[in-house]
């Protein structure tokens, strides 16, 4: 890969930005039939787009050295190979920043360069940071070379990689195929936040029609609000390798009309194999969670999984979600998570609404060879103390547009989803906005369609 440096001059960023003769250069369309400036190589100094213009990510670009790159509102980055075929990539390594400052009606827009888009066009964007994960002081980041600029981890779980707010993101989840084992297809998502601390802010991201994972949260201790993922070929939201943060407000979204799933769930997460295994264990603390899967006529694809995919000793905490349409079940629990989970060890199911295209399989268990109905998970879900729900019907939900080519996840004032929150507890009392509502849309539709939520 041809490396080009950075630096805060005029000539340093017409070579950055170059369109010179025999660089790969894309025409992005506009009716000025002007060609893309292109970033490629490395940034080592702080950067600054311009707003609303278009620009090409040719192969891997790293952001080293402490550099600050800002993108503002209206930017669109295409991204594609460089000519030694090394997939588009963003990569903010540690000590490095990313500002992504879009607005609803100006987002910034990462999609592919291909006239004909598909999922694996590109890789996606990597934000390395410096917080705790359960893989030691620092780990490289599988599927990307080995080197410094691909560590990620540390002991600052208040560390600052930027802030990211209304971003776009398609057709990422593509590796070399050298690189292409299996922790590195999970971790090739349209956005990846590995070991990043809670310093760094992050709400109203989307990513659509990634080959793989939506989101991949890698160890770490960053808190999300407002996120959507939407068509996705595996896990639409994973966590593993001992990510502790907080998320409310997250919307998963599969059609009928989906092509690309790959073992697809849409939640997952993971610590290791061993149940007493490295720690800190992996921890999502979720709230205000809908989770929308492919409907009945999907029942015999087997690439389309469960709604919630419990397992390898992970602990986790759902409350306040509604969790639907999913052919293999609602919540599925692996062997060797379930007696974690029903001894209370670190992990709560709470305040949810739980349907399944198979009734039976609301509550299921993961036996290798075969997923099973569950009747002491579901007993446990169902008690007194944890106050879940089992909903027959999905229209019982009373979404407004659920399954329309434009959704609509609002719940209406008669649905069983529009009461019954709850925030009681040590792990809701920062960061949560108490609502009444269960799932991720009550009253203000934040995920309509705009130039910021595309649903296509």
């Amino acid at each position: 890969m041809r490396k080009i440096t950075a630096f805060a001059s005029v000539l340093s960023l017409l070579t950055l930005f170059s369109c010179n003769e025999g660089d790969d250069v894309i025409n992005p369309g506009n009716p000025s039939e002007q060609k893309a400036d292109t970033l490629q190589g490395v940034i080592t100094s702080d950067l600054a787009l311009k707003q609303d213009q278009t620009y090409y990510l040719k192969g891997q670009v790293y952001v080293k050295n402490n550099a600050v790159l800002t993108i503002p509102a209206g930017v669109t980055v295409t991204a594609g190979s460089s000519k030694d075929k090394q997939l588009g990539a963003l990569v903010i390594t540690q000590g490095a920043k990313l500002f992504v400052n879009g607005t609803s009606e100006r987002p910034v827009v990462f999609t592919s360069a291909a006239a004909t888009k598909a999922p694996g066009d590109w890789a996606g964007i990597f934000v390395l940071g410096k917080a705790p994960t359960n893989l030691g002081q620092q780990a490289n980041l599988p599927g990307l070379a080995v080197s410094a600029d691909t560590k990620f981890g540390g002991d600052v779980a208040t560390d600052n990689s930027g802030s990211i707010s209304y971003l776009r993101v398609a057709y990422t989840g593509g590796l070399n195929p050298a690189n292409e084992d299996e922790w590195a297809i999970d971790l090739a998502s349209g956005l990846t936040l590995a070991g990043v601390g809670t310093g760094t802010k992050v709400s109203h991201v989307m990513v659509t029609n990634s080959k793989d994972d939506g989101f991949q949260f890698l160890g770490g201790t960053v808190n999300a609000k407002n996120l959507i993922a939407y068509n996705n070929g595996d896990d639409d939201f994973d966590f593993d390798r001992g990510y502790t943060g907080k998320l409310q407000f997250l919307i998963s979204y599969r059609t009928k009309t989906t092509t690309h799933a790959l073992r697809a769930n849409a939640m997952e997460s993971l610590n290791d194999f061993d149940a007493l295994g490295p720690q800190p264990f992996t921890r999502p603390v979720i709230s205000n969670m809908t989770i929308i899967g492919p409907q009945g006529a999907e029942t015999t694809k087997t690439n389309l999984n469960q709604g919630v995919y419990i397992r390898k000793a992970t602990r986790f905490a759902v409350r306040n979600s509604i969790i639907a349409e999913y052919p293999q079940g609602g919540l599925m629990v692996c062997m060797k998570t379930r007696p974690v989970l029903l001894k209370n060890e670190g992990s709560e199911f709470k305040y949810n609404l739980v349907h399944s295209d198979n009734a039976a399989r609301a509550f299921t268990w993961d036996l290798n060879t075969e997923v099973v109905a569950d009747p002491e998970l579901e007993k446990f879900g169902l008690n007194e103390t944890n106050q879940n729900k089992v909903i027959s019907s999905f229209a019982d939900f009373k979404l407004k547009s659920p399954y329309a080519q434009t959704p609509d996840f609002t719940v209406s004032s008669e649905s069983v989803a529009a009461t019954g929150a709850n925030f009681s507890g040590n792990d809701y009392t920062s960061f949560f906005s108490p609502v009444a509502f269960r799932g991720a849309v009550g009253g203000e539709n934040w995920a309509a369609a705009s130039n910021w939520a595309v649903w296509k």
